[in-house]
């Protein structure tokens, strides 16, 4: 089997795996507050790296280091929007507004890269923007806007700028030490936005010790953590990043799928319409527009 097909499969795993935890994360709030959550996910995900990876931090020198530092530091502003906009939000809408990012990334490679797009990119972006208004804002208009769907919005941002970090540092540094530093810096904001959160009163800590947290907790930190971001940062030194942002529309379709299955969600014919214009146009953005999501290998 071919590294590329390996590569491949692989991100095809770890989508099927992220969507599937939309809904485990949502059930997850209801024992726990954002960032205790999100500090025990990250506590248990860098537990396992070190174990696994923590000799190749010796090889990858103060360069490296700062990488992954700026890797963790958008992967934590993605999971603390994300994270805090499923508690007001349902899981399918907040993982197809997630998956928005793939149509951001040439759009913020262009902005701060003085990259041309192509007309396909710009009619992928508006069809992307078009399908976000239908399925984020309801019929009564943007005064009844769901604030949870624009916290995921947010994190869409900060995903879109990991992934354009990933693709340029991954060719560059040991993708192991990489992923275990930039989840170990994720890990220490989180575990410092609870208290600094419970202090100015925006979130008070909150932890309900049952089996559906500890589950949530050991799950997401191993499989949706630990191992899928260092899949995904392995994977892509094998792949261009045009081609996994293509494989990242799964998610969306996956936890869709999960939603549907645990909770019945059932998304309207507006939400439907939405997010099919979302998947639309990320397909179009990435299959015909020749910007690539990040540096190719």
């Amino acid at each position: 089997m071919s590294r590329k097909l390996q590569a491949d499969l692989l991100l095809i795993f770890c989508c099927l795996i992220w969507g599937a935890t939309f809904v485990m994360v949502k059930d997850a709030l209801a024992d726990a507050s954002v960032f205790v959550f999100l500090a025990l996910r990250f506590l248990v995900a860098t537990a396992v790296l070190v174990f696994i990876y923590g000799r190749e931090l010796k090889r990858i020198g103060p360069s490296g280091f700062r990488a992954g530092a700026l890797m963790g530091l958008f992967m934590f502003g993605g999971y603390a929007f994300q994270t805090a906009g499923l508690k007001l939000t349902t899981p399918s809408k907040a993982a197809f507004i997630t998956g928005f990012f793939v149509v951001l990334v040439p759009l913020l490679l262009a902005l701060f890269g003085s990259r041309r797009l192509s007309l396909w990119v710009w009619l992928g972006a508006l069809s992307a923007f078009a399908g976000l208004y239908y399925l984020a804002v309801p019929p009564s208009g943007l005064a009844a806007l769901n604030r949870g769907d624009l916290l995921v919005l947010g994190c869409a941002f900060m995903f879109a700028l990991q992934v354009i970090s990933i693709g340029h540092y991954t060719i560059r540094f040991s993708p192991g030490a990489l992923s275990l530093i930039q989840i170990a810096v994720t890990s220490l904001l989180t575990a410092l936005c609870v208290p600094l959160f419970a202090l100015v009163g925006a979130e008070p800590a909150r932890v309900v010790w049952t089996r559906g947290l500890l589950f949530a907790v050991i799950s997401t930190g191993t499989l949706a953590t630990a191992l899928a971001f260092s899949a995904q940062v392995w994977a892509q030194q094998f792949t261009s990043a045009t081609h996994a942002a293509i494989i990242f529309t799964l998610e969306p379709v996956f936890a869709g799928l999960t939603s549907f299955v645990f909770y019945h969600e059932r998304l309207g014919a507006r939400s439907l319409a939405g997010a099919g214009l979302i998947l639309g146009g990320i397909l179009i953005a990435e299959l015909w527009g020749p910007t690539p999501a990040a540096a190719e290998s």
